[in-house]
């Protein structure tokens, strides 16, 4: 009796059907491991298939392993159209600075830089995509004109933008001074329940634009599912790099139901190459997979205690590759085309126990200046000074006892610390008016572990000069606070190419002295200014009047019952 050996045949021919955003390979059963090869993978069986997220990336995978897979009339269709796109990405990557031009009109009232144009291109040739653009270059209006034009072709009806807390009213204004496209805007702010109540009732024409935290996003989820965005933008992406965190597993699930998604950060690594996984799962789960542990294993060595330490990274080419394959990267010393100095606003907004105090000390500012005779510069000033100490956290009693009533802006400078200078390791200058305020932020980076150097009024002239030399040449010196006043003339600052105005005074002379810090020979980037303001208080009256180069004295004379309103 002769053996016979046996090869089973083919089950079947290897195949690719899309429904849903999802890819379907049914193969045989012997090539279970290839298509187990392909990150995200799932098995239906339903259709006794392999399921994997839609992208690029995965079908260029399946082809690769799979080189005789059929592929079925309407996935073909959709294929061609991904491959399509992603040529027009490559273009996009190839204009040159000069030569950019947007492949739609940009919906915006303003005329886009180059840079700007580029990362617009790239954002709607691709349905989720990613903005690597350093604090101070423009990605926030650029994504906005991204949604607007996907609103335009009848692509979206909503959008959802999730940002930290400080950022939330920045985008409200920026839709307010550029859409070029017809909007409506709800802020999610308050106790969650208010929340969830403004969410139910919000309705609008044009663009539907919710706006909110990442801490309220995974305590609102099922509501805003509920609500259904077709687009979500992940603004500071960075939040959401850990896999394990609670509001990281929130976008992730969000990212399911969403067909169009941006993630947009200016530091998308700030531990290491590994923060790319989470982020990248909310955006496109078809690049890196769904598997944290997966993804470590290819990129990372493991050692130390028990092999759980990242010792090293390995096949980093690859990792940046696939990143950048849906992503627009731009820092402001690359972005020639900006102005030398960028000025921006983070929104703060006063307790309710702080907010009432203000409310109080306001009416009874006014019931002053009223009863008064004759209204001069100096005692509208000096009500004005009042005023500005609650924004600035503060509140004295005219006896030199001072009390603390808000934590407020000390909790946006913190968020901001914590992105630039901890998370990016980049320096930073801290502007303010008032010595409690100096205290209360000195206080704060002693307890972030922060290296700073630190002048005012009663630091003499020598001791000045070698502060800010130590800040100037020591790499671990990360921070230099100054009071206003104190640091108008005569230093520089250029270590670093980002200043914080955590209180103004009202002279402009003294405010352009503080710009020109960082902005003076030497400095190699350009320069942006990040200006606190308290919502709805003078802080928002101090700024104009510096905005318009003026003296806050003399705009207070005749129209300072607008200043207290």
């Amino acid at each position: 009796m002769s053996i016979q050996t046996f090869r089973r045949p083919l089950f079947r021919q290897p195949t690719i059907t899309i429904k849903n955003d999802k890819v379907y390979l049914r193969c045989d059963f012997i090539d279970k491991d290839k298509a187990k090869e392909i990150p995200g993978y799932r098995w239906d069986k339903t259709t006794k298939s392999w399921e994997y997220p839609l992208s690029l990336e995965i079908v260029r995978q399946i082809y690769e392993k799979f080189p005789e897979v059929e592929t079925d009339p309407v996935a073909s269709a959709r294929i061609q159209d991904m491959f399509a796109k992603a040529n027009n990405v490559q273009k996009a990557k190839l204009q040159g600075w000069k030569d950019a031009t947007p492949i739609k009109p940009m919906p915006i009232k303003v005329k886009p830089f180059q840079h700007q144009i580029l990362g617009y291109n790239i954002g709607i040739s691709i349905p989720n995509s990613a903005l690597l653009m350093e604090m101070g270059t423009g990605k926030s209006l650029t994504a906005m004109a991204v949604a607007g034009r996907r609103y335009l072709d009848g692509e979206i009806q909503k959008l959802l933008i999730v940002c930290p807390t400080s950022i939330m009213f920045v985008w409200q204004d920026e839709f307010e001074k550029f859409a070029d496209f017809p909007y409506s805007i709800l802020v999610l702010n308050g106790p969650v329940k208010k929340r969830i109540e403004q969410l139910e009732k919000f309705q609008g024409a044009g663009l539907q634009v919710v706006v909110i935290n990442y801490e309220a996003t995974w305590r609102m989820e099922d509501e805003l599912k509920k609500w259904k965005p077709d687009m979500i933008i992940c603004d500071e992406s960075q939040r959401i790099k850990t896999p394990s965190a609670q509001q990281s597993k929130c976008m992730h699930r969000m990212g399911k139901i969403a067909k169009y998604k941006m993630i947009l950060t200016g530091t998308p690594v700030t531990q290491g190459p590994l923060d790319f996984f989470s982020q990248y799962k909310f955006l496109d789960p078809g690049i890196f997979g769904n598997s944290y542990y997966a993804f470590r294993a290819k990129y990372a060595v493991m050692g130390g205690f028990e092999g759980r330490q990242v010792i090293s990274y390995q096949n980093l080419p690859e990792l940046i590759e696939k990143a950048h394959s849906v992503a627009f990267r731009v820092t402001k010393a690359e972005a020639l085309d900006l102005p030398e100095q960028i000025d921006t606003i983070r929104y703060c907004e006063l307790e309710p126990k702080a907010q009432r105090i203000y409310e109080q000390m306001r009416k009874e500012c006014v019931a002053e200046l009223s009863e008064g005779k004759t209204v001069t510069a100096a005692n509208v000033l000096a009500k004005l000074l009042r005023l500005q100490q609650i924004t600035g956290g503060f509140l004295g009693d005219g006896e030199g006892i001072v009390q603390k009533v808000s934590s407020a802006k000390l909790l946006v400078l913190k968020e901001i610390l914590e992105d630039i200078v901890i998370d990016a390791g980049k320096k930073l200058v801290i502007f303010a008016r008032f010595r409690p305020e100096i205290a209360a932020i000195e206080k704060l980076l002693q307890q972030l572990n922060i290296k700073y150097e630190c002048i005012h009024g009663d630091i003499d002239m020598g001791a000045r000069g070698e502060k800010v030399k130590a800040f100037q040449t020591d790499p671990d010196t990360k921070v230099f606070v100054a009071q206003l006043q104190t640091a108008g003339l005569g230093i520089t600052l250029t270590a670093a190419d980002t200043a914080i105005f955590y209180s103004l005074d009202f002279s402009f002379a003294n405010y352009d002295q503080a710009r020109a810090r960082l902005h003076r020979i030497g400095q190699k980037n350009n320069v942006t200014n990040i200006h606190l303001i308290m919502k709805g208080t003078v802080d928002t009256k101090v700024m104009g009047a510096l905005k318009k180069k003026k003296n806050v004295a003399d705009v207070v004379v005749d129209g300072w019952r607008k200043l207290f309103e």
